[in-house]
């Protein structure tokens, strides 16, 4: 269990912070930037968490993404190790297969679409959206740090179906998507 009683170490003022194994790493290290980029990911989600109103079922899917999400910034900040002294927190295959159970139920309503969508519609879709744009990067991320460190390939699974998930929630929230607002290509010219 986690017992946090002072929220500041210094130990990060040289532009340095510890992995979850104590290993010293610059700020900017790919692992730190993929587990820095889920939690802006999970932070966004919460502020969608508040404009998905009256919908529990939305909420509750919202709210085991964030845990999910913890779980996956767990998994990149613990690198890999032979005999660790612990048994290491790993996103596994349950909850990437949960997301797609989720997202074929939630698609089951929705009209296939005949045009891409831009964000927006209700409040809630738009956070989604920004989620959903949060997600990819921090995949990028994952995917550019497993060039030079193992990064578990489920999590990589995880966080590619969380974007898709959030896209089809979006639309599930903005009236199965009836108020979606669709692109027009060259509206513009």
């Amino acid at each position: 269990m986690v017992k946090l009683d002072k929220i500041y170490t210094r130990g990060g003022d040289k532009g340095q912070t510890s992995l979850g194994d104590g290993t010293r790493v610059a700020k900017h290290d790919p692992r730190v930037a993929a587990y820095g980029t889920v939690d802006e990911c999970n932070s966004i989600i919460g502020l969608a968490r508040l404009a998905v109103v009256g919908d529990a079922d939305a909420d509750a899917m919202l709210g085991r993404i964030q845990n999910d999400l913890f779980d996956l910034g767990a998994d990149l900040c613990t690198p890999e190790a032979e005999n660790p002294k612990w048994p290491p927190l790993r996103i596994i295959a349950a909850q990437t297969e949960r997301l797609e159970r989720e997202i074929d139920a939630m698609n089951e309503n929705i009209p296939p679409l005949k045009s891409f969508i831009l964000p927006g519609g209700s409040p809630a879709a738009a956070w989604l959206h920004l989620a959903r744009t949060v997600a990819r990067r921090a995949e990028r991320a994952m995917i550019e740090a497993a060039e030079t460190t193992a990064v578990n390939p489920e999590a990589i699974k995880y966080i590619n179906r969380l974007s898709d998930h959030l896209f089809v929630m979006a639309r599930r929230l903005n009236a199965n998507g009836a108020d979606d607002v669709l692109w027009v290509p060259g509206k513009n010219r």
